[in-house]
Order: structure tokens, then C-alpha cells, then sequence
């Protein structure tokens, strides 16, 4: 059984950063494939970044170019950086892992995840 636990969401102006953590336990990080997420009310959950167990990344087309997913398995802890945040960012966001096989098509696919963090809250101000 995979636990992730998220933190590092908070209030942050338009145009500023965050770094998103999710720090896993019951299996290694080196073997998940492991995932970003984030839902705001009203609308459907989007994948917004995904790493494959061997290191490679996905990225949503809205926030491509501006943040990266990284995973440090010595910490068994998934990152996920963001910059120039928008309004549109303001979301829950949850961390996912997935002990199977995903090839990397389907690396944004929330549904072939098994495991979910309880979500870390990002609000955005203009």
C-alpha cells in the first residue's frame, strides 16, 4: 500500500512560485510512476505533470514551459515546481502514484492511478 502525503500549497500572487511536495511511504518511489493532478471547483480533474519510474516527464499544454516534476527517490518524495502562476492555477492538488506499468501516453491519465494524497490547496491572487 502507497501513502502520499502533499504539502506546500498556500496564497500566492499572480506571476509568483510555488513548489508542491508529496512525500510517499510503503513503496519507493523509484518503481512508481507518479503524477500531478489538480481539480478546481466546477471542473473536471487534469493531469497536469507526470515522471515515469526511469525519470521521464509529461506535461499539460497549460503549464508547459513554466513547470518542472521531479522526483528525489533518496527522499522518496515527489516535487512539483511551478512558476508564473496564473489565476487559472487555483486548484486542488493532488499527488497520484501508480505501481503498474504506464506507457508514457497515458502517464496524465488520473484513472490509471492507484494511490491519491488527500490534495494540498493553491490559491492565486491577482
Amino acid at each position: 500500500q502507497v501513502q502520499l502525503v502533499e504539502s506546500g500549497g498556500g496564497s500566492v500572487q499572480a506571476g509568483g512560485s510555488l513548489r508542491l511536495s508529496c512525500a510517499a511511504s510503503g513503496y519507493s518511489t523509484s518503481s512508481l510512476y507518479m503524477g500531478w493532478f489538480r481539480q478546481a471547483p466546477g471542473k473536471e480533474r487534469e493531469g497536469v505533470a507526470a515522471i515515469a519510474s526511469v525519470g521521464d516527464t509529461r506535461y499539460a499544454d497549460s503549464v508547459k514551459g513554466r513547470s518542472t516534476i521531479s522526483k528525489d527517490n533518496a527522499k522518496n518524495t515527489l516535487y512539483l515546481q511551478l512558476n508564473s502562476l496564473k489565476s487559472k492555477d487555483a486548484a486542488m492538488y493532488y499527488c497520484a502514484a501508480a505501481a503498474g506499468h504506464l506507457v508514457a501516453g497515458a502517464l496524465l491519465r488520473g484513472h490509471l492511478y492507484n494511490y491519491w494524497g488527500q490534495g494540498t490547496q493553491v490559491t492565486v491572487s491577482s
